[in-house]
């Protein structure tokens, strides 16, 4: 896929998730400039040097989505179990995930701080927990949650840079910038050329991606009612995202569907239709990757020619034939699937802007009528009644 057209530039977007898009290369920079003099190691090193100790990262919807790319990095990096869980699962749930006395690393990924699970999530450790410190990653300065913790001495907030404040109903700049950042404030170490070298690159590749930005939108011409993404361990996260940025944006008049690539065949490849575009996100692990290509071969034998797309940062053009399309992310096939998925989203993103823009419908209001709202609304928290028997395990 050629790389020739210039990059866009934000300036010239017409609808905020539009320039939320295009200006993530420049936000990572920002944040990677922004984190190079924070120092956390006071904070995080009493947590981390505990074997015992716990991680987990948290968030509703597409902040869910950010620890679930994240967590097996740091798990494999760290050594350790780094678990993430939605808020919506632990704040319903809090003592069949929450484990009182094994000491917790409780990370909070939150766009605007205002999300009522995002706080009660908070809250549960700290009444279940007797163990528990707070790494809170937030775009907004002013949200809740943010104030919440900002005097506490086992709370740390982190900010992301001011644009990554997405104005749009979609998260897009708030998501890869928390993503990168639990990866350089836990795993600091994890690119191989330094944070700020590695950060410029993944900048670099997500340039790449805007330059083809015509090609998505040829690809969203072949979007009809449903598109699948697929991937292996943190893709498989991101496929999520991917998909979820679609059907938000078009109001569910396309739908995505994601699963794992080997767990495509399980059942949900009983949705496949002919009209279906799948979108196979490819590993950067050579073993993982395996399995991406057989359900890439195995999709292209299915569906008509150039619906099915593997996305990828290898050379795979003259592996997969003449009916698979080739979207290449121009960043070295070695880097971990987590940073691989900063540039890989922007596919995603762009796919989902350009469906919406072909139907007609305003990116940053997709619910006029306030059925599904930006900030979530009509969450009723319910108080968590414990006694020492409700808490602690049989």
């Amino acid at each position: 896929m050629s790389t020739s057209s210039p990059i866009p530039s934000p300036a010239s977007g017409t609808s905020h998730l539009e320039r939320e898009i295009l200006q993530q290369p420049a936000v990572w920079r920002d944040l990677a400039a922004s984190l190079r003099d924070l120092d956390l190691a006071p904070f995080l090193r009493p947590v981390l040097d505990r074997p015992d100790a716990r991680i987990l990262l948290t968030g509703a919807g597409t902040s869910a989505y950010a620890g679930q790319v994240a967590a097996p990095h740091l798990t494999r990096v760290l050594g350790r179990r780094v678990e993430p869980v939605a808020t919506t699962d632990l704040v319903s749930n809090p003592l069949e995930i929450l484990l009182p006395g094994v000491p917790t690393l409780l990370v909070s990924f939150a766009r605007s701080g205002n999300s009522p699970e995002s706080l009660a999530a908070c809250d549960l450790a700290d009444q279940v927990l007797g163990d528990v410190s707070h790494l809170v990653l937030t775009c907004n300065p002013d949200g809740a949650l943010a104030r919440a913790h900002a005097d506490r001495a086992r709370s740390r907030v982190v900010l992301m840079p001011a644009a990554a404040d997405d104005q749009s109903f979609a998260m897009t700049s708030s998501f890869t910038s928390m993503v990168l950042a639990v990866l350089q404030l836990l795993g600091p170490d994890a690119l191989a050329d330094g944070a700020d070298d590695g950060v410029e690159a993944l900048a670099r590749a997500a340039e790449s991606v805007l330059r083809q930005r015509d090609r998505v939108a040829e690809l969203a011409g072949r979007v009809h009612e449903r598109v699948v993404y697929l991937g292996s361990g943190a893709l498989t996260g991101l496929a999520r995202e991917c998909s979820l940025k679609l059907t938000e944006v078009t109001a569910g008049q396309v739908v995505g569907l994601p699963e794992s690539s080997l767990g495509y065949r399980h059942g949900p490849k009983a949705a496949l239709t002919p009209e279906t575009l799948a979108l196979v996100l490819v590993s950067s692990d050579p073993y993982a990757r395996r399995y991406d290509l057989d359900i890439v071969a195995e999709l292209a034998a299915a569906l008509p020619p150039g619906q099915t797309v593997a996305v990828s940062a290898a050379a795979l053009a003259d592996d997969l034939g003449p009916d698979v399309e080739v979207v290449r992310i121009d960043l070295d096939p070695t880097v971990p699937d987590a940073f691989l998925a900063l540039p890989t989203v922007l596919v995603g993103q762009l796919l989902a802007l350009e469906s919406a823009a072909r139907r007609g419908l305003d990116p940053d209001v997709p619910f006029p009528g306030g059925e599904v709202n930006r900030v979530v609304r009509g969450v009723h928290i319910h108080p968590l009644s414990t006694s020492p028997a409700e808490v602690s395990p049989a």
